[in-house]
């Protein structure tokens, strides 16, 4: 196997493929149309998320016979044009769960508790106790949409809480003890809060829209740890103002770059996402909720466990 890298990872990646008896080749600088000219050499090749894995490129991949992708979308790669060559698709959404599930958890317990605002203005010499007074995540209804590796993760955090635990995914019978599966309309009657852990597709883009947050019987909390076009922001911004969301923890923005590594596609800042950075009730972080030291760690050996139990 002849493997090039596009992204740096963990160096047990390279290191494990070495023992293997693989021929690893690093290339993290070079354009696509350049990467495109040599792909034919390469039997392998592992990215994050550098650029579009499309079907011009797996036209000149004529010797491919795998994408590792460290993460856990695959958005990013003509996923059915790869099986129609045989293209073994390895994702790792297995080694970034838990940390997912972790974040997703912090933003909840830091909106509820004013955390971010309460030190800001501690930090300015502010002691405001009363404007600072929480609630309390006990007696709450949890909903989730998708029920996935990042949803089940997240309601495994949620088992230390006095909560209700709801989840909605089109595939059935994805229950288990730590979340009762319902439709769509049963969820948007129950729910407080609401988390997103689903991947983008056509199903999901601007799904969270104002139609969708209107069909919701109660005000609720909104986290956001999967992908940012799945949110209309604007929408999400009326709703804020009006009380239909109490606030929104996004680790994701729709104005991210199919990079995942910078924000806005130009220099002009959206008037949705200035009213995002002023808000005291919503928290922000850029995409990291994956993110961690650990989890770096974790997709590097998924996705060396998975090459091997396929190719070795």
């Amino acid at each position: 196997m002849k493997v090039l890298h596009l992204d740096t990872n963990h160096p047990l990646l390279i290191n494990q493929f070495e023992d293997l008896g693989f021929t690893n080749h690093e290339d993290y600088t070079s354009s696509k149309d350049e990467i495109e000219a040599k792909i034919h050499e390469y039997d392998g090749i592992v990215i994050r998320s550098r650029f579009t894995i499309d079907q011009q490129f797996l036209d000149k991949a004529t010797n491919l016979k795998f994408i590792g992708r460290v993460g856990a979308g695959l958005e990013n790669i003509d996923c059915d044009y790869a099986q129609q060559k045989n293209i073994e698709l390895v994702s790792a959404p297995e080694g970034n769960r838990n940390a997912v599930g972790e974040h997703a958890l912090g933003m909840l317990l830091s909106l509820f508790n004013k955390l971010n605002k309460a030190d800001k203005e501690v930090r300015q010499g502010k002691w405001l106790r009363e404007d600072n007074r929480g609630i309390e995540l006990d007696g709450k209804t949890v909903g989730l949409i998708g029920y996935g590796n990042m949803g089940k993760a997240f309601a495994k955090k949620l088992r230390g809480f006095d909560v209700e635990v709801l989840c909605y995914d089109i595939k059935p019978n994805v229950g288990d003890q730590n979340c009762k599966q319902i439709s769509l309309e049963e969820l948007q009657e129950k729910a407080e809060v609401l988390s997103l852990h689903t991947p983008q597709t056509e199903l999901t883009m601007n799904m969270v829209n104002e139609s969708f947050i209107n069909g919701f019987k109660k005000p609720f909390w909104l986290i956001n740890t999967a992908r940012g076009k799945s949110v209309v922001t604007k929408d999400l911004v009326a709703a804020i103002e009006a009380g239909k969301v109490l606030g929104a923890g996004l680790d994701v923005l729709e104005y991210e770059k199919k990079s995942f590594e910078n924000l806005f596609t130009d220099s002009e800042m959206p008037d949705a996402f200035q009213y995002l950075i002023n808000s005291e009730n919503v928290l922000l972080s850029p995409h990291v909720a994956g993110w961690t030291i650990e989890s770096k760690e974790k997709l590097a050996q998924t996705i060396v466990d998975k090459v091997k139990k396929k190719f070795c």
